[in-house]
């Protein structure tokens, strides 16, 4: 007859009334949690010194208007994870986090999302490009000091912006079609280059389909051509900056800089 090994035995009704109990205190907690009034609504938003898309008096206007009731009411009334999703949905929210303690206070962490390019298509309509690169529209409370694109870009909003730009990359249908992607490519170089970010000013697209960049300074346009050898190319627009435009008059000297022939920068003079 094989041994009981009592010991064993012992160590497992342990861990067995140990579970029991602890399962009985989280239902204890969670019955006395859904019975918790909230009390305060604690509204953090992040990045608010980039952005101002959002305040405190916007989130509580968004959930009246969704008929959100939260202060005084139970926490078991209060539909939380419903809360996060729907602030989730906000054009001018990256992320949401929505919490609730045992002192009745409802926290709601949100980050704003960040423009980084603001497209003006050929029809005039106007939107954004976010940090996640996802189309976003405009905000009637704050115009976001970002590069601008415009000229020959057909892509309206409503037809683009449940696609990232991340996703037009990876189509062969939209890459054919879209010149977000090229434009998003040569904004992000510029906007990671703190001397490009101070002379560049603006993308337009050409009726040939290229790109062109107008600085802060001179009365002149940079012809970029495709977004193909961003760095190259910007290269050499730095040394042409420093050594062909020394002069104090040569600012205004040139009315085209072509960018787009390898080991050359081609001038046009006014």
């Amino acid at each position: 007859m094989k041994k009981i090994n009592y010991k064993k035995v012992l160590v497992s009704v342990l861990w067995i009334i140990a579970i029991a109990g602890l399962t009985s205190s989280l239902g204890f907690v969670s019955k006395s949690e859904s019975r918790v009034v909230a009390k305060n609504l604690n509204i953090l938003i992040h990045n608010n010194d980039e952005n101002l898309f959002l305040n405190e008096n916007d989130v509580k206007h968004f959930f009246n208007e969704r008929g959100d009731s939260i202060l005084n009411m139970e926490y078991r009334k209060i539909n939380i994870p419903e809360l996060e999703k729907a602030l989730n949905t906000h054009p001018a929210i990256e992320n949401a986090e929505v919490s609730g303690d045992l002192n009745g206070e409802i926290k709601v962490e949100i980050t704003q999302r960040t423009p980084v390019l603001r497209i003006i298509n050929k029809n005039g309509e106007s939107y954004y490009i976010d940090a996640q690169t996802k189309l976003m529209p405009l905000n009637d409370n704050y115009s976001a000091r970002v590069l601008v694109a415009t000229g020959e870009i057909f892509e309206p909003f409503d037809r683009r912006y449940q696609f990232s730009i991340d996703d037009i990359k990876k189509s062969k249908l939209f890459t054919e079609v879209s010149l977000l992607d090229d434009i998003l490519d040569v904004s992000t170089f510029i906007n990671q280059d703190s001397t490009l970010t101070e002379l560049i000013q603006q993308i337009n697209v050409n009726k040939d389909r290229e790109l062109e960049l107008y600085p802060a300074i001179g009365n002149h346009k940079i012809v970029f051509g495709s977004a193909q050898n961003i760095a190259e190319k910007f290269n050499k627009l730095k040394l042409f900056y420093t050594e062909g435009l020394s002069k104090s008059d040569s600012w205004t000297k040139y009315s085209t800089i072509n960018l787009k022939y390898k080991n050359l920068v081609v001038c046009t003079k006014k």
